[in-house]
């Protein structure tokens, strides 16, 4: 069943039952995980970007996702920010008000640490990138195709923007998505529903958290 929330209108959800939108496509033989900037500087309020009402009970949900995943062989893969010292290697957030000047916290090496409900385990990978796509500017699809993956379970913060773009990358590589309805976050909680819909309409398949487990409960 598509995710469709309350706040999309009746005519919206029409044009696109027109096109025959939102379908399943599933998972396919080989799923991975990616665990999207669950940072302290998404997760906890001290931090410029930081929502702890939105990233401690998303940090919750990736632990059950994990904590299921692992027994079966499911690679696991992170990706976060850096504590870039160059304006360079910030690039264009520095225009956007995200927290990447000078003096902020952002520049330093605890805001880029994965919060301690999800560290990373053995045998992880962990990606740092610089902007939204955890594709872009980074080695993941290489990793991907050497780990043999063809479906990308996308967890993390937040929906709206890293997510969504790692999203809209992964179905560009012709990955099968699927994101966890609890395993995402969003500073908003408009932009969070907007735009789980919209990539359940074109890129993803949008799920709740108990179909997902219940998945790998059948593998």
């Amino acid at each position: 069943m598509a995710y469709v929330p309350d706040i999309i209108p009746a005519e919206e959800r029409e044009r696109y039952a027109k096109g025959n939108m939102g379908k399943r496509v599933g998972f396919g033989a080989r799923p991975a995980v990616l665990v999207v900037d669950m940072t302290r500087a998404f997760t906890e309020d001290r931090f410029p970007l930081g929502c702890s009402a939105a990233g401690a009970p998303c940090a919750g949900a990736i632990r059950t996702l994990l904590d299921a995943v692992r027994p079966h062989g499911v690679p696991v893969l992170y990706t976060r920010y850096d504590a870039f010292a160059a304006d360079a290697e910030w690039g264009r957030w520095l225009d956007k008000g995200t927290g990447a000047e000078p003096d902020s916290l952002m520049r330093g090496p605890e805001a880029h640490e994965i919060a301690d409900a999800i560290k990373p385990g053995p045998g992880d990978v962990v990606v740092t990138k610089s902007k939204p796509s955890a594709f872009f500017g980074t080695p993941l699809a290489s990793m991907l195709t050497y780990l043999g993956v063809d479906t990308l379970v996308v967890t993390g913060m937040v929906t709206s923007g890293c997510v969504r773009a790692t999203v809209v990358d992964a179905f560009s590589h012709n990955y099968r998505v699927v994101v966890p309805i609890e395993c995402v976050a969003d500073r908003s909680a408009t932009s969070h529903q907007v735009n789980l819909f919209d990539m359940d309409m074109k890129y993803a398949d949008v799920l709740p958290l108990a179909d997902v487990l219940a998945h790998f409960g059948r593998r």
